[in-house]
């Protein structure tokens, strides 16, 4: 039993201690009047983002967009960098995604014409 509790700890003290940077929760800027928790998590080999909570300007609300992906197949590049896809609510449109990640700063771009013109935000880690 004893070895059983020792190996389930080693277990999760090592889960957690390879948990990725840009896993938790983001704030984002606002775009179009309101903003948004975006939840960083694993998803398959890459990290997404799901909408977790919504706000405008007079306090939070339940948009028809919690739940959903923004933040798509974003692979690490091993430099604080990460590459895949993001959604943007307002046009629905997808695309090509960046993320620069600095301590509780992440720099997210969605980029057209191969990456050339890109349209950026700052998010803020959520505490």
């Amino acid at each position: 039993m004893k070895k059983t509790v020792i190996a389930a700890a080693l277990v999760l003290s090592a889960g957690m201690a390879s948990a990725d940077p840009v896993e938790g929760v983001w704030q984002t800027e606002v775009d179009d009047g309101s903003y948004a928790y975006v939840t960083m998590a694993p998803c398959g080999s890459a990290y997404c983002g799901k909408i977790s909570r919504t706000f405008k300007t007079d306090g939070e609300y339940q948009s028809p967009n919690l739940g959903k992906t923004l933040v798509i197949d974003m692979v690490p590049n091993g430099d604080g960098s990460y590459a895949g896809k993001v959604w943007r609510p307002s046009n629905d449109k997808v695309y090509i995604g960046k993320i620069q990640l600095n301590g509780d700063s992440l720099r997210l771009a969605g980029c057209v014409a191969g990456g050339l013109l890109c349209s950026k935000q700052t998010w803020q880690r959520v505490k």
